[in-house]
């Protein structure tokens, strides 16, 4: 399978600085601003987001001039990591690409949950995502439809939207979250 394209690569490629150490705290600083928004939400301080990315507030401004720009980019990079999941998966048997892609995708919502709010639907890179994310996911989820092994009365925004319904909610710790989708996984499953 020919990887595809997808607009968000381009668009996250053109904000990594090309110096590598400037690359590594850019990079370091997207990790922390991921962690510090899933544990703290949109409100994580700026300062806190730096100290875990071993770097000073200055360096956090050079890179992301504003909170939304700093949300923005880490949006962008959690469905860049998603799209490139689905390239990785797309060798693997339907059903296994599918469901592999959907787990990396649960994951994902905790940081859009977090940033959701500071983006706007009509903004170029919420776009640019949500094109790359079904450009991504989608044939992964047609694949197993056509090979029979995923119910073909759905759509791709039903699966995700019951991903998402799913991660909206709190769970006990870790392994509970991977049963209650493994359960509603087992509905997608085509009865064979």
């Amino acid at each position: 399978m020919t990887p595809q394209p997808f607009p968000v690569s381009d668009l996250v490629a053109s904000r990594r600085p090309h110096r590598k150490d400037a690359a590594r705290n850019y990079d370091a600083l997207l990790a922390a601003a991921r962690e510090a928004f899933a544990e703290h939400g949109a409100e994580a301080s700026l300062e806190d987001i730096a100290r875990r990315a071993g770097v000073g507030i200055g360096t956090l401004y050079r890179n992301f001039p504003t909170r939304r720009d700093l949300f923005e980019c880490v949006y962008a990079d959690e469905v860049n990591e998603l799209c490139q999941v689905a390239e990785k998966a797309a060798d693997l048997e339907p059903w296994e690409a599918l469901t592999t892609w959907l787990n990396r995708f649960a994951g994902y919502m905790v940081t859009k949950r977090a940033v959701r709010e500071a983006l706007n639907d009509d903004s170029e890179i919420f776009q640019a995502c949500r094109e790359s994310m079904y450009a991504a996911g989608g044939p992964l989820l047609e694949r197993a439809q056509h090979t029979g092994h995923a119910r073909t009365d759905m759509t791709f925004t039903d699966l995700l939207r019951m991903i998402a319904g799913i991660t909206a909610t709190t769970f006990d710790d870790e392994a509970q979250r991977e049963r209650v989708l493994s359960i509603a996984l087992d509905g997608v499953r085509a009865v064979r």
